[in-house]
């Protein structure tokens, strides 16, 4: 390990905490994009299904893309996208404009993803030892913050979302690992890939990404429609759901090492499950923002967890790692895709029915867990 993997590791944590506080700048106000533009919740299902599909159009680029050039080049192409496009959606003159503007910031969304996924899993080979929970607290601390700014600029002009477009083009500065990318994704469409044990561990994502959309795309709109509260406040049901999902990946490292990955994910499960029956059942919205608490708490260590044995699944090779990484990200835009657009067809009229999809889904995580426990890597071949 050198400095440059020391700065490395800390230039891709800005990464992901630019993309957390972009993303929940964006969603927290959702429901005032929505009285801005009176969409109705199936207008706004679709617009969220235009984002999800371009975020994975956008992740395969990252991959073609990262081929010809490197990780670090692709990176800071996408957080460019995302700089120019989020002033375009905040202060958008015309509906058209606005939708224009969430068309690019999805592309800009799935390249992102993508590789900063693909700098975690180089930086954490030079490491040698698990810091995938790092990167994605990063993200979640960044989202916090986002949160955070929407509540105090809850009072201000809708156009003030905009200035969090200053953040992504400050990581683009960032030094991130130079090693090309390129070659190693392209030897390893040479290479057999066990796909197989990995599409299990693909589900686990896919839950947790539904869930963790359907909260905290659809989490602000059901405090301010369903649950009436004040519309100051309804940030109120991402900042502790993200508050509590950083508290328990901090702790997932110690907790997965003493207890093992499985019992965690079925705890977590369980517990998911059962506060999003709080949040379906809610009266008052101070009970919903305690069932989205609990919910971060029950689902926050999946997705690290899930790249962490994709990346133990795909075996030693790096270049074997470095391609199963840049396509397992597509499982979260499966995941985004019923967590962001069917909680919000189905809960078209009552977005507690919408709720209630994941109430069920996420309990899925009990068989599936297995997938994630490190023997299982032993008794299975690849396809």
């Amino acid at each position: 390990m050198t400095e440059r993997d020391r700065r490395a590791r800390q230039a891709t944590a800005v990464a992901f905490a630019t993309q957390g506080l972009v993303f929940i700048s964006l969603t927290t106000r959702l429901p005032r994009f929505s009285d801005r533009w009176d969409l109705s919740e199936v207008q706004l299902s679709l617009l969220l299904l235009m984002i999800v599909l371009l975020a994975g159009a956008g992740s395969v680029v990252a991959e073609l893309v990262a081929k010809h050039s490197s990780s670090a080049r692709t990176l800071r192409a996408g957080l460019l996208i995302i700089a120019l496009s989020v002033p375009v959606v905040g202060a958008a003159p015309a509906e058209a404009v606005f939708v224009g503007g969430l068309a690019v910031y999805g592309v800009g969304l799935g390249i992102v993803d993508a590789t900063s996924n693909m700098q975690a899993v180089a930086v954490e080979h030079r490491y040698g030892r698990p810091i995938l929970p790092s990167f994605h607290g990063a993200w979640t601390f960044g989202g916090i913050l986002g949160a955070t700014y929407a509540l105090a600029a809850a009072q201000l002009p809708l156009w003030t979302a905009a200035l969090v477009a200053v953040v992504p083009l400050a990581a683009i500065a960032a030094p991130y690992l130079p090693r090309d990318h390129g070659e190693a994704l392209a030897a390893a469409e040479r290479l057999a890939v066990p796909w197989r044990p990995i599409l299990l561990v693909g589900l686990g994502m896919v839950l947790f990404y539904m869930v963790d959309t359907a909260a905290q795309t659809w989490g602000p709109t059901y405090l301010d429609k369903t649950l009436d509260a004040p519309g100051e406040l309804v940030a109120l049901a991402t900042l502790p759901y993200l508050v509590a999902s950083l508290v328990l990946r901090l702790a997932g490292d110690g907790l997965v090492a003493r207890y093992g990955a499985v019992p965690v994910l079925r705890t977590g499960a369980v517990l998911a499950s059962l506060a999003l029956a709080v949040v379906v059942t809610a009266p008052t919205w101070p009970i919903g923002v305690l069932g989205f608490t609990l919910l971060g708490a029950g689902v926050s260590v999946i997705a690290p967890l899930s790249f962490s044995a994709a990346a133990r699944i795909a075996g030693g090779e790096q270049a074997r790692v470095d391609a199963v990484i840049a396509r397992f990200n597509q499982f979260n835009y499966v995941g985004g895709l019923l967590g962001a657009v069917l909680t919000g067809l189905v809960g078209a009229n009552s977005l507690r029915l919408g709720f209630a999809v994941p109430m069920v889904l996420i309990l899925l995580m009990l068989p599936l867990a297995r997938a994630f426990a490190p023997a299982g890597r032993v008794s299975v071949a690849a396809d």
